[in-house]
């Protein structure tokens, strides 16, 4: 990764509020704009100011989205500011049920309450609901989708169908796994998985972020760090995943990959556990993971399968010890797998252990959310 020039550019940058790292070219004063064009859909981001609003602007730049319009929506206290995207400026608008009039995407990343305020509002308006929250994602008749693995769920949805639809991203942490895993599963079938997660501070959003650098910044000073997001001490610390913990022992986080992953593979049978901790990391989770498969797969052969997966990249260097870390991965689109070996615990080739980190702002939201817009057209 690139020396930053400043502290105040380093912190923006991992906010998601600057042009991503790597070979794709920026938008100059010579390139044509393809996306702003009058065939384009019409297009409404909901929590626009959010780490993960402010990633949808920077993914539909990154790749061209076409749409006719764009609207900025956001609460009532963020009404007002305004937002350049594309060499034009846009005053954010409070969010309500008329913001939807002659929409036909919502990309939504305001929190589960707003979602299930807003969303069915918006589809009985005719938009198409690309939705980031956990809302609507086990709902029966809601799809969810993570483009690379199981685009036909949302088979029959598209704009111009006149319809409204709600779509639901999965989870970070199940995007990043099943990025990973599908591809192995293709071929051997996945009896058994066992997830740790290693998370990063992005998936409690911004203000999340910005207290784990202020805290950092504390605890060298030697003064007690500020606990307002995490309620404890979270740099040069991990803990469990901060989301509720069930009666089963497991918190939401744990089950929402198990019951997600069953949904995405449509198998009810494939056994899921997993273990979700936090770690004192800015904006890329990374996972390790376990299988048990029904037929042997040897290691050799999960490797060639992982390199030629859309959307993911192999790093897996013994000789030099070399293996995916959050910060290689951080602004990037690929999910990178590396550490991929045979289980010595199970017999023959019927186990594997892999690592894998994705950026979860990144594939982990925004432009999972995006590549199923993406399909809509």
């Amino acid at each position: 990764m690139a020396a930053f020039t400043t502290h105040h550019h380093n912190q923006a940058h991992l906010l998601g509020l600057l042009p991503t790292a790597g070979p794709k070219p920026r938008p100059g004063p010579f390139r044509v704009r393809m996306s702003l064009q009058e065939t384009g859909p019409s297009v409404a981001v909901v929590g626009v100011t959010g780490a993960v609003g402010q990633e949808f602007l920077s993914v539909l730049s990154d790749r061209d989205f076409p749409y006719r319009s764009i609207k900025m929506l956001a609460s009532k206290r963020s009404a007002g500011q305004r937002i350049a995207f594309q060499d034009q400026n846009y005053v954010v608008e409070e969010l309500t049920a008329e913001s939807f009039n002659g929409v036909d995407i919502a990309l939504f990343s305001a929190g589960g309450s707003i979602s299930k305020e807003f969303g069915p509002l918006a589809v009985d308006r005719g938009a198409i609901v690309v939705d980031n929250s956990s809302a609507f994602r086990m709902h029966d008749d809601v799809p969810l989708v993570i483009p690379e693995v199981n685009p036909d769920a949302m088979k029959g949805i598209k704009v111009g169908n006149g319809k409204g639809a709600l779509i639901a991203n999965p989870n970070c942490s199940t995007i990043i796994c099943l990025m990973a895993a599908t591809p192995l599963h293709r071929r051997s079938t996945v009896l058994r998985m066992v997830v740790s997660t290693y998370q990063a501070a992005s998936g409690a959003g911004a203000a999340a972020m910005r207290e784990l650098e202020l805290q950092t910044h504390e605890v060298l000073a030697g003064k007690k760090p500020t606990c307002n997001i995490f309620q404890r001490q979270y740099a040069f610390n991990l803990f469990s995943h901060n989301s509720s913990v069930l009666p089963n022992g497991y918190n939401e986080e744990e089950m929402k990959l198990v019951k997600e992953t069953r949904k995405i593979w449509n198998d009810p049978n494939v056994k899921v556990t997993a273990t979700c901790i936090r770690v004192p990391v800015m904006r890329a989770h990374a996972e390790s993971v376990n299988f048990q498969f029904e037929n042997p797969l040897d290691e050799d052969t999960a490797r060639d399968i992982l390199k030629n997966a859309p959307g993911v990249v192999v790093i897996d260097d013994r000789a030099s010890n070399n293996f995916p870390t959050p910060l290689e991965v951080s602004n990037k689109d690929d999910v990178a797998v590396g550490r991929i070996r045979r289980d010595v615990s199970q017999e023959g080739d019927y186990g594997l252990d892999i690592f894998v980190c994705g950026d979860q702002i990144r594939k982990g939201a925004a432009l999972n959310a995006v590549q199923i817009a993406e399909l809509l057209l």
